[in-house]
Parts: structure tokens; sequence; C-alpha cells
């Protein structure tokens, strides 16, 4: 019988990218897909996946999931800078923990975990940052907060009937992208797009394709290798707004020039960020101090323990995962 091996948050970038290409590149596996919008379901059945759409905040649909499954990659995520705490608990703590749950119940081998290297941030350059570095007394969002409490019960869940391991990929980037680009994008189409501070700051990127490798090398990860967390990127650090106008000019759009000071930019997110949760505002709000700090700091990871104790090794460039993107979008728009 072939193994099943379950990838939730598949309606997302990163789920559905990880569902397509396992389906394509292991048919020894049955690929089973699930999210709660069912968006892309055509699109992954074409693929030969299978798709169930659920709620992983539901304990029964998540044991009827992962019944007769070997392997759980759990993507799914509420992944946004602003919002109300108690829908980032539930949908990255309770649903992480059903999951983790299940699978023991119903005994999958091996559980693994996409994280964030959000947990990291403190509104200061940080480079070569390091897993068992200390973090922050508090997270920058509840998002950062939430994933790391995720994070946590899953890799304490270790060697207790189940094998665990986290990924903390960084920024994904490529063709199906939701996030870094269409944001920046958007910002630029509004009029709002602006170099913050001095426009040389460096950052890392993670092709989809380069997590999709990560997540091939956590289920043939050696026993030693399991029950902790890796960063994962491309491994070479890029500055962030060559990366963003290379992208604009590619896109027929002339190059963001104008720069506005990190303090002010950071004084005006604040205010905007503080008025919104003042009157319980629901959408996101145009700016917010998380968002102007990515942009304006220095932030790269170590990925040497995903190296050597994982075998991680990337296989796109950085500028290759950006230029599969702008392909993508021509396609597309």
């Amino acid at each position: 019988m072939k193994k099943n091996i379950i990838v939730t948050g598949a309606a997302g970038f990163l789920g559905a990218r990880v569902g397509k290409f396992l389906s394509k590149h292991y048919p020894e596996f049955n690929i089973i897909t699930t999210s709660r919008r069912n968006e892309k379901e055509k699109e992954l059945i074409e693929n030969q996946c299978e798709f169930i759409s659920g709620d992983l905040c539901n304990v029964s649909f998540c044991e009827t999931l992962t019944l007769n499954a070997s392997y759980v990659i759990h993507c799914a995520a509420l992944s946004s800078p602003y919002g109300n705490y108690q829908d980032f608990h539930q949908a990255n703590v309770i649903a992480t923990q059903n999951l983790v749950n299940a699978s023991l119940k119903n005994g999958v081998k091996r559980f693994i975990f996409i994280s964030t290297p959000s947990i990291y941030f403190n509104f200061k350059d940080r480079f070569e940052v390091k897993e068992n570095e200390p973090l922050p007394e508090k997270m920058v969002n509840h998002y950062a907060q939430t994933k790391l409490m995720a994070e946590k019960y899953v890799l304490d869940m270790h060697g207790k009937g189940i094998e665990t391991i986290a990924l903390r990929p960084r920024a994904i980037i490529g063709a199906e992208d939701t996030v870094i680009f269409p944001r920046a994008l958007e910002a630029y189409n509004q009029g709002k797009l602006k170099i913050i501070g001095t426009g040389n700051n460096i950052c890392d990127f993670t092709c989809a394709r380069n997590v999709i490798e990560a997540i091939i090398c956590a289920i043939n990860a050696k026993q030693e290798a399991l029950g902790n967390a890796y960063n994962i990127t491309d491994g070479e650090p890029t500055c962030i707004w060559d990366a963003l106008n290379f992208t604009l000019t590619s896109l027929d759009k002339e190059p963001i020039k104008q720069k506005v000071p990190y303090k002010l930019a950071l004084l005006v997110a604040g205010i905007i960020e503080g008025k919104a949760k003042l009157f319980n505002q629901k959408k996101e709000p145009p700016l917010t101090r998380y968002g102007i700090g990515i942009l304006a700091h220095n932030f790269t990871l170590d990925i040497s323990e995903a190296k050597n104790k994982l075998g991680y090794q990337p296989v796109l460039k950085t500028m290759e995962g950006i230029k599969e993107y702008i392909e993508w979008h021509k396609t597309r728009y």
C-alpha cells in the first residue's frame, strides 16, 4: 500500500506548492491536501492530489484526516502582522495541538511543522541568527507569539510516540506567492511604497522550492536530527530594495527612489496601528510597525544546522525565485 502524506494549508502558497511537488515527484505516496478553503481544490486534484476540506480546530476532523497517514506536513497558519489574539491562538495553537494529538492517536510516524523566524525579530539589525540564540522577551506580534507556542508543543511531543521536527523558512518567494511581492506591488500601485531608511539593508529570502527541499530532508532525516527546529533560507543574503526594484522594472514599472526616515516611518506606523487597535478595526492597517521594521532592518539567518544535520542544500538561488515569481505574475496578470 502507498503511504499517505498529509499537507495542510493547501489553499495557501506554500501548502499548494508542497502538495503538487510531492505528488509529481513522489508517486509512491498518496498526497492528501487539506484546507478550510477550497479555491485550489480543482488545481490540486488535477495535479493528482487528494483534497479534503475541513477545519483543523475540529478534533474529529483531525482524527479522520490522519487515519492511515505516515507523515504530516503542517503548513496551515494564520499569518498576518495584525489581528485578534484569539483568532491567532485558534488557528496556530489549537489547530496544531489537535493535529499533533490526532497524529499521535493514529500512529503517524513523523510530524513536520512549518514555523517562522519572526520569533527572532526585535526591531534591531540581526545577522546570521542561530536557532539557539536567546529570543526576545516579548514577541513582535500575535502571529510570532502563537507560532512559537505551537512550535514548542510540536517539539515537546517528540519521542512521546511520534517523531517531530520544525522548519523556520524566511520570507518565502516564487511562483504563486501571495505575500511578499504581492504586498509590495499593492503598496506600489497605491503610491505608498517608499524606501525605509538607507535602502542598503540585506535580508534572507527562501525560494518555495528550497522550502520543499528542506521538507524532503525532514521526511528523510535521521533520528539524531529530529526534535529540533531549523532555519531555512536560500543562503545568500540580498538587498531587499534591490530585489523589489528588480521586480518592479521587470514588470515595466519605475523603480522606487524616494526615501523615508526609519524613525518617522515607525512612528507613523505605530500611530496608525494603535488607532486600528483602539477602534477594534478588523482589517489590517496599511502600515504596521512590524512591516516597517522588516523593510528597514538587516535580518539574516545561519543555516549551518540545517546543512549539517538535515543535509539541506538550497537548489534555487534567490534571483531564480524572484524571476520565477515575475514570470508567474506576467502570465496571471
